[in-house]
């Protein structure tokens, strides 16, 4: 992605500084893939909450904040029910269900669900203007 800003110093939005590879690469996901030597260093996880902004962690609830009590994960459970186009309540909540129910059995049902999210790409922006909004603790 370039790092393209308008007259006031403004980041453009996305969808006009993402390259045409870069499109190519976020539509299959690839640029997840450096993540896998967190995994093998046993910093993250395959499955888990995905991990998010270091500054978003005081903004957390108790409840939003449950999602730490397990390894962050390249994919999880709300990667795989809607990915970007979530809100952050219902990001949260999967997290949070995840947390709560995690078991092989569905580590497993996640792991197949993100075979066909890579294989049939959908969900990764939540709008055209933007990958996902910035959490701020109300939204």
């Amino acid at each position: 992605m370039r790092d393209t800003v308008d007259s006031t110093g403004v980041l453009l939005p996305d969808f006009e500084r993402i390259t045409p590879l870069g499109k190519i690469i976020r539509k299959l996901s690839l640029d997840e893939l450096p993540q896998l030597i967190n995994v093998l260093k046993g910093e993250m996880s395959f499955v888990g909450p995905r991990p998010l902004l270091p500054e978003y962690l005081p903004l957390y609830s108790n409840e939003q904040n449950k999602r730490h009590e397990v390894k962050p994960g390249i994919t999880g459970w709300a990667q795989v029910n809607g990915r970007n186009t979530l809100s952050w309540q219902d990001k949260f909540k999967h997290d949070v269900y995840y947390v709560e129910n995690q078991s092989f059995f569905l580590d497993l049902r996640i792991l197949i669900k993100t075979v066909g999210k890579v294989l049939l790409p959908k969900d990764i922006n939540a709008t055209e203007q933007l990958t996902m909004e910035p959490f701020n603790g109300k939204n």
